[in-house]
């Protein structure tokens, strides 16, 4: 069903869009307005991952994440070890490192391993990453209790 206007609105309305049409030049294009004048943009080049010891967890999120993968797509993935000797090599501080346990309490293989870096009081760079995770992650977390990684983690002692 479709609504038809009165012939006496609809003429007026039409009338009023040929009027509107006729106020327009008709050989002038619309010039932009200062808000649309395109700006040019400096093409930013990434600064290179790198470990900043100066820097704060976050400023070392990318290259704690860097590190995990590499080890993560080797060899040696199921192995915490390998985690820690990488990150010591990258320049985190070993004495601030905790790890989990490469085998279960029933001596299986662990399904996901977390690595750790306390950075300071307030930050901890926490990795996560095993055959139950996808792929590897790194977050920024406070420390709970004074540590990164709660409960029963591998003594470090190499």
């Amino acid at each position: 069903m479709s609504i038809r206007l009165p012939r006496l609105l609809a003429v007026p309305a039409v009338a009023a869009v040929i009027a509107l049409a006729a106020c327009a030049p008709a050989d002038q294009a619309p010039q932009p307005t200062a808000d649309a004048t395109p700006t040019p943009t400096p093409s930013a080049t990434p600064e290179p991952i790198a470990f900043h010891a100066d820097g704060t967890a976050d400023d070392n999120r990318a290259i704690f994440l860097e590190t995990v993968e590499q080890v993560w797509s080797s060899e040696r993935s199921a192995e915490g070890r390998a985690y820690v000797d990488a990150l010591v090599e990258t320049g985190f501080d070993k004495s601030q490192m905790q790890v989990s346990k490469d085998l279960s309490t029933v001596g299986n293989p662990a399904e996901t391993m977390m690595v750790s870096v306390r950075w300071s009081d307030s930050a901890c760079l926490v990795g996560q990453f095993g055959p139950d995770t996808p792929s590897p992650v790194a977050k920024v977390f406070e420390p709970l209790d004074g540590v990164c990684i709660p409960g029963e983690t591998r003594a470090i002692d190499w």
